[in-house]
C-alpha cells in the first residue's frame, strides 16, 4: 500500500507512541538486582543489533564479568519464563535468542517480561553479574544503566509504522546513551548527533561477512529485515551468485520451502546454497540434509568489530553500578 495512504494511520502510530512514551516517563520502572545494558533500535529489524549483542557479550566475558541476555523470543510458541538450551528449537525459544545462545555460550532467558527473566538469572547465579536486555529500547518497564542504539542510515529519512520502519521517532534517540553506527556511515555522526543529549557516547563498529569457501554459482537466501544488504555483502565478500531468495524477517522454514529452494538449485547448476546464521538455526537436520544432496549448505558468518574497545569498555564500567535514573 502507498505511503501516501497510509498516513492518516502513521499518525495515529505516532500520537500512540508519544503518549505510551509520556507514561513511561512519569511511571517508576523495574528494577533488577544486577546492571542491565539495553541494545535496541528504531527500526523494525536489519540494523545489526543481534550482531552488537553478541559481540558485547564476547567482549564483556573476555573481561571477566559473568554476563546473560534477556530477551523476549520473538513468535515463540512458549510464554514460560525459561532459559534458552542452545540445542532447542527456534519454535520454543525465538530465532535470535538461540543465535546468541549459540554464539556466545553464555546463559540467555526469554519472556514477555524481562523483568522476570532477569530475576531467574540472577536466581540461577550465586554472585554478581550484568544483564544485557536485546532489543531493550522500546521495552521501558525495565530499567537500565545504559541504553545503547543501534541506527542505520534509512533511519535519518525513515517514516513510522505503518508508513514506514521506524517504531519511534528520531527525537526518541534523546534516552539514548551511546548511538551505534557502521563504520561505512562515519560521516552520518553529525546528523544523528543532532538528535541526541550533549553527553551522549558515539560508537563505531566494523560488520565483517565471511564464507568458509569461494563460491562460483550459489544460491543465497535469507529472512531477515534487509536481504538486499546480505545479498551485497556476499557479493563484496567474492561470492559470486546466481540466485537470490528473499523470505520475509523471522519466516520459519518449512519442509516445502526447502524443497523449492532444493529444486531451484538444481535446475541452476549452484555449487552452494549460502544463508545467514538467523536462517541456520532455522532448518532441522532433514532440511539441511535435503539440500546438502544438491550443492554444499554454507552459512555466511557475520561478525562485529567493535572500534577503540579500551573507550567502549570504559564507558561500560562506568554503567555497572546499579544507580537510579
Amino acid at each position: 500500500m502507498s505511503p501516501l495512504l497510509l498516513a492518516p494511520l502513521e499518525l495515529l502510530y505516532g500520537s500512540l507512541v508519544r503518549a505510551r512514551n509520556k507514561r513511561f516517563d512519569r511511571s517508576p520502572v523495574e528494577r533488577l538486582g544486577w546492571p542491565v545494558v539495553s541494545i535496541g533500535n528504531l527500526s523494525v529489524g536489519g540494523a545489526g543489533k543481534t550482531p552488537l549483542v553478541i559481540g558485547l557479550a564476547r567482549l564483556l566475558e573476555r573481561e571477566g564479568f559473568h554476563v546473560d541476555v534477556l530477551s523476549r523470543g520473538y513468535g515463540r510458541s512458549e510464554q514460560t519464563v525459561e532459559r534458552v538450551d542452545g540445542a532447542g528449537s527456534v519454535q520454543r525459544y525465538g530465532d535470535e535468542p538461540l543465535l546468541i545462545a549459540r554464539s556466545t555460550g553464555v546463559p540467555v532467558y526469554v519472556g514477555a517480561s524481562r523483568y522476570e527473566a532477569g530475576l531467574l538469572a540472577e536466581s540461577e547465579h550465586g554472585g554478581k553479574g550484568v544483564h544485557l536486555l536485546d532489543d531493550g529500547f522500546q521495552h521501558r518497564q525495565l530499567g537500565r544503566n545504559l541504553d545503547i542504539v543501534v541506527v542505520h542510515r534509512s533511519d535519518l529519512k525513515g517514516r513510522l509504522l505503518p508508513a514506514g520502519r521506524l517504531r519511534e521517532p528520531l527525537s526518541s534517540l534523546l534516552r539514548a546513551d551511546v548511538i551505534v553506527l557502521r563504520q561505512e556511515d562515519a560521516e552520518l555522526e553529525s546528523a544523528f548527533r543532532a538528535y541526541a543529549r550533549s553527553e551522549c557516547c558515539f560508537w563505531r563498529v566494523r560488520r565483517k561477512l565471511a564464507l568458509p569457501r569461494p563460491v562460483e554459482r550459489a544460491v543465497a537466501f535469507c529472512g531477515i529485515a534487509r536481504p538486499d544488504e546480505f545479498f551485497q555483502a556476499l557479493v563484496g565478500a567474492g561470492a559470486e551468485l546466481v540466485e537470490r531468495i528473499r523470505f520475509r524477517d523471522h519466516h520459519r522454514y518449512t519442509t516445502a520451502d526447502v524443497e523449492r529452494l532444493a529444486e531451484r538449485g538444481r535446475r541452476l547448476g549452484c555449487d552452494a546454497f549460502v544463508m545467514t546464521a538467523k536462517d541456520e538455526v532455522k532448518l532441522d537436520a532433514a532440511m539441511r540434509a535435503r539440500l546438502n544432496a544438491v550443492a554444499p549448505l554454507f552459512t555466511a558468518a557475520l561478525t562485529v568489530e567493535i572500534e577503540d574497545e579500551e573507550a567502549v569498555l570504559g564507558r561500560m564500567r562506568k554503567s555497572l553500578i546499579v544507580t537510579e535514573r
